[in-house]
């Protein structure tokens, strides 16, 4: 299930009056918005608030973006608000008298997130920016994507907002319901159509804001929609926290079926398979056997301890210098450690635009090669060919097998991820050798009993690919 999609229409049902029924004993929102008319009036006179800007060309007749329920009126964000006032300036310190919420605290489901905070201890700052229990928090400069998200305060704690916040402080309208509207999928079509693009963010200013049309349920209905909201919220937030539980023990289940299938646990053993030991001195001669010390567990009848060096042939890439042309312009693609999606690589990634020469000075891997990743955020990520391809400095593959298959090799590497990105050494750009590689130890089983294993991962994993299919979609 798309939790995603799912809030979606809820908070579209709710802003077309599709979400609680209508209730004609309700005081109809024509007569809410002359009480907000005259409350504004009497702040404007008091002088609490300024009288705000008239355009200088308005329509006689103006668009409605829907039709809505009987009862309910449209009007323009400005009729309805104190202000929209934007915030500070300023830079923010580490430590301070308030906090100064930013961008980044407003999530994309309405609300304010209260980690990574920053301070101010400017007085001025203090009086002039500080919010009110109420206040809708307004994203005025951010992506394309998140530009225009908002979030109401709760008065958690006390803050002041940031510059590329905007302050919206609504008159007599519920906050949560108007927090509703400008989450629902009718307004953030109207902010990709209004905002402003620039290099690298989207801006929507206070002025484009004032003119955004919002649908206004009588009062009662919207603490109604309020109320419906708050438990479908915590309804799709449980389906949320239950799917990505579930997809954790997906993965713990595939690292487990991995486990056991390296040791020899996932299929029986049949005595009648070939043992490993004597095919892989039959096929290489310079195999390296190892004893079982210093390994934690003994392997069963017929398999045996060997180096990745000794089953296959290893060789890493290398990227030529630009300046000698011979090497671009072939048939034979560049892959790169991104290219890899841990599974075959069965077309040519969009993302390249050059191509090797396939000659002899270039390292070229045959279809069926297991790529590695060795450098970076990728270490262990991993590849198996379907064409013929050279790679950049940071892959190595195994281009030729021995007594073990493909897939056998691809999942031992799968399981065994987590110990090369711990010999990666962290910092800023871990990496491993191909030296690393060709030492590991690997538990090798007789070649009848890898295809055995082979097949049962495989249809086990079939089974959790299709939860987690279901679960995304």
């Amino acid at each position: 299930m798309d939790t995603k999609k799912l809030r979606q229409k809820i908070l579209d049902l709710a802003i077309h009056g599709k979400l609680v029924p209508q209730d004609p004993n309700d005081e109809p929102a024509s007569v809410l918005l002359e009480h907000i008319k005259v409350e504004k009036e009497r702040l404007i006179k008091e002088g609490k608030i300024k009288k705000s800007k008239k355009s200088a060309k308005t329509s006689d007749t103006p668009h409605y973006p829907y039709l809505l329920p009987k009862g309910w009126e449209w009007c323009k964000l400005e009729d309805i608000v104190c202000e929209l006032k934007y915030g500070t300036s300023e830079k923010s310190s580490s430590v301070g008298k308030i906090t100064v919420l930013r961008m980044g605290n407003i999530t994309d489901i309405g609300t304010i997130d209260y980690s990574n905070l920053v301070y101010s201890s400017n007085d001025e700052d203090i009086k002039q920016y500080s919010l009110k229990k109420g206040d809708l928090l307004f994203n005025r400069t951010n992506s394309s994507e998140w530009v225009g998200k908002t979030a109401i305060y709760k008065g958690e704690q006390p803050a002041i907002y940031a510059g590329y916040l905007i302050r919206v402080r609504p008159i007599l309208i519920s906050s949560d319901y108007l927090n509703i509207v400008m989450n629902s999928s009718y307004y953030r079509n109207w902010c990709y159509n209004v905002k402003t693009d620039a290099v690298n963010q989207s801006n929507i200013n206070a002025q484009k804001l004032s003119k955004l049309m919002v649908p206004i349920p009588p009062l009662k209905e919207q603490e109604r929609i309020v109320v419906e909201m708050a438990k479908w919220t915590s309804l799709i937030t449980s389906i949320k926290n239950d799917k990505e539980d579930l997809q954790a023990a997906i993965k713990q289940t595939k690292s487990k079926i991995l486990d056991l299938a390296i040791h020899g646990k996932l299929v029986p053993q049949d005595p009648n398979d070939e043992p490993a030991a004597e095919l892989l001195k039959r096929i290489n001669p310079k195999t390296e056997i190892t004893c079982d010390n210093g390994h934690s567990r003994k392997l069963p009848k017929g398999w045996i301890w060997t180096i990745l060096g000794s089953v296959g042939i290893w060789q890493a890439g290398g990227t030529p210098s630009r300046s000698n042309k011979s090497y671009f312009g072939g048939n034979i693609p560049w892959l790169k450690t991104g290219d890899l999606n841990d599974g075959y690589i069965s077309e040519i990634p969009e993302s390249i635009t050059e191509k090797a020469v396939a000659n002899s000075s270039a390292k070229i891997n045959p279809i069926g090669s297991v790529l590695i990743a060795m450098y970076g955020a990728t270490i262990g990520k991993l590849g198996i060919l379907t064409f013929p391809a050279s790679t950049n400095q940071a892959c190595c593959a195994c281009i030729k097998y021995f007594a073990i298959t493909q897939s056998y090799l691809f999942y031992f590497l799968l399981s065994h991820r987590a110990v090369f990105i711990a010999k990666g050494g962290g910092g800023a750009q871990p990496n491993i050798s191909k030296e690393i590689i060709v030492n590991t130890v690997i538990p090798l089983p007789p070649l009848a009993e890898q295809q055995r294993i082979v097949a049962k991962i495989e249809e086990l994993f079939s089974v959790l690919d299709n939860i987690q299919n279901a679960l995304e979609a």
